[in-house]
């Protein structure tokens, strides 16, 4: 099962980076609903979950807490590092001419994020079904938006447009790869509860400080602030109903 849905991730991916190609004003919208999803899954599944099966505190702070913290960071770290914060990709438009390493780099960082989405879905299987199915809800709502920044920033910095289709295709499939590890692996479900608090600050980092400030950007507008609430309330219905 985790493996079909990984699939069904990567057609989303694949959407997104064609998407990509014309822009419009709906892509804001369809942005604030994925990261809508992206929260209500941290929020009222993934948490309560990793909350639960991770069980045992470190000096008072629940463990799953901290690797969830330590999930938001880790995205924080590597975007600083790399000076480039793809939810602002349009100050580096004039600027684009020579830095096609950049380009490549950010959108190989994408990849890597897909392959960790993947491994999600597989872990989140392990689990139970619901909340394996609430994870695939989030990767295939979050890797429509990786597609659309894979093929967009190779693009912005310079590549041709066959480095970005084949980038594109990479971050397709990494979901599938991660799916099949993660299905392969076993692990104690305190194990489990662990990485899915880190899971959890992963999704929550690129909810927040990489896909709503996108779709916001430029003219926001009511709708897709609509669209970010329709999201969150769709999967505490999903969570409600699973």
């Amino acid at each position: 099962m985790a493996i079909v849905v990984a699939l069904i991730a990567c057609c989303s991916t694949l959407l997104g980076g064609l998407i990509a190609l014309r822009v419009g004003t709906h892509r804001q919208v369809v942005l604030g609903l994925a990261a809508g999803v992206m929260l209500g899954v941290v929020g009222f599944d993934l948490l309560p979950e990793a909350l639960e099966a991770a069980g045992q505190e470190v000096f008072g702070v629940p463990a799953a807490m901290l690797t969830m913290v330590g999930g938001f960071l880790t995205l924080h770290i590597i975007e600083r590092s790399l000076a480039v914060h793809r939810g602002q990709e349009e100050r580096f438009g004039a600027h684009r001419h020579g830095l096609e390493s950049v380009g490549l780099l950010t959108a190989s960082g994408l990849v890597g994020h897909s392959f960790l989405d993947g491994l999600g879905i597989g872990l989140g299987f392990q689990a139970s079904a619901a909340l394996g199915l609430s994870v695939a809800i989030a990767v295939i709502a979050h890797d429509f938006a990786d597609g659309f920044n894979t093929f967009t920033i190779t693009t912005l910095y310079g590549n041709a447009r066959s480095r970005a289709l084949v980038l594109l295709a990479l971050d397709a499939l990494a979901p599938v790869a991660g799916a099949v590890v993660g299905t392969l692996i076993v692990l104690p479900p305190e194990a489990i509860g662990l990485y899915l608090g880190y899971f959890a600050g992963f999704l929550l980092y690129l909810a927040t400080a990489d896909i709503l400030p996108q779709a916001h950007a430029g003219t926001s507008s009511r709708r897709t602030l609509m669209a970010t609430v329709a999201g969150a309330a769709f999967m505490w219905l999903v969570v409600g109903l699973a």
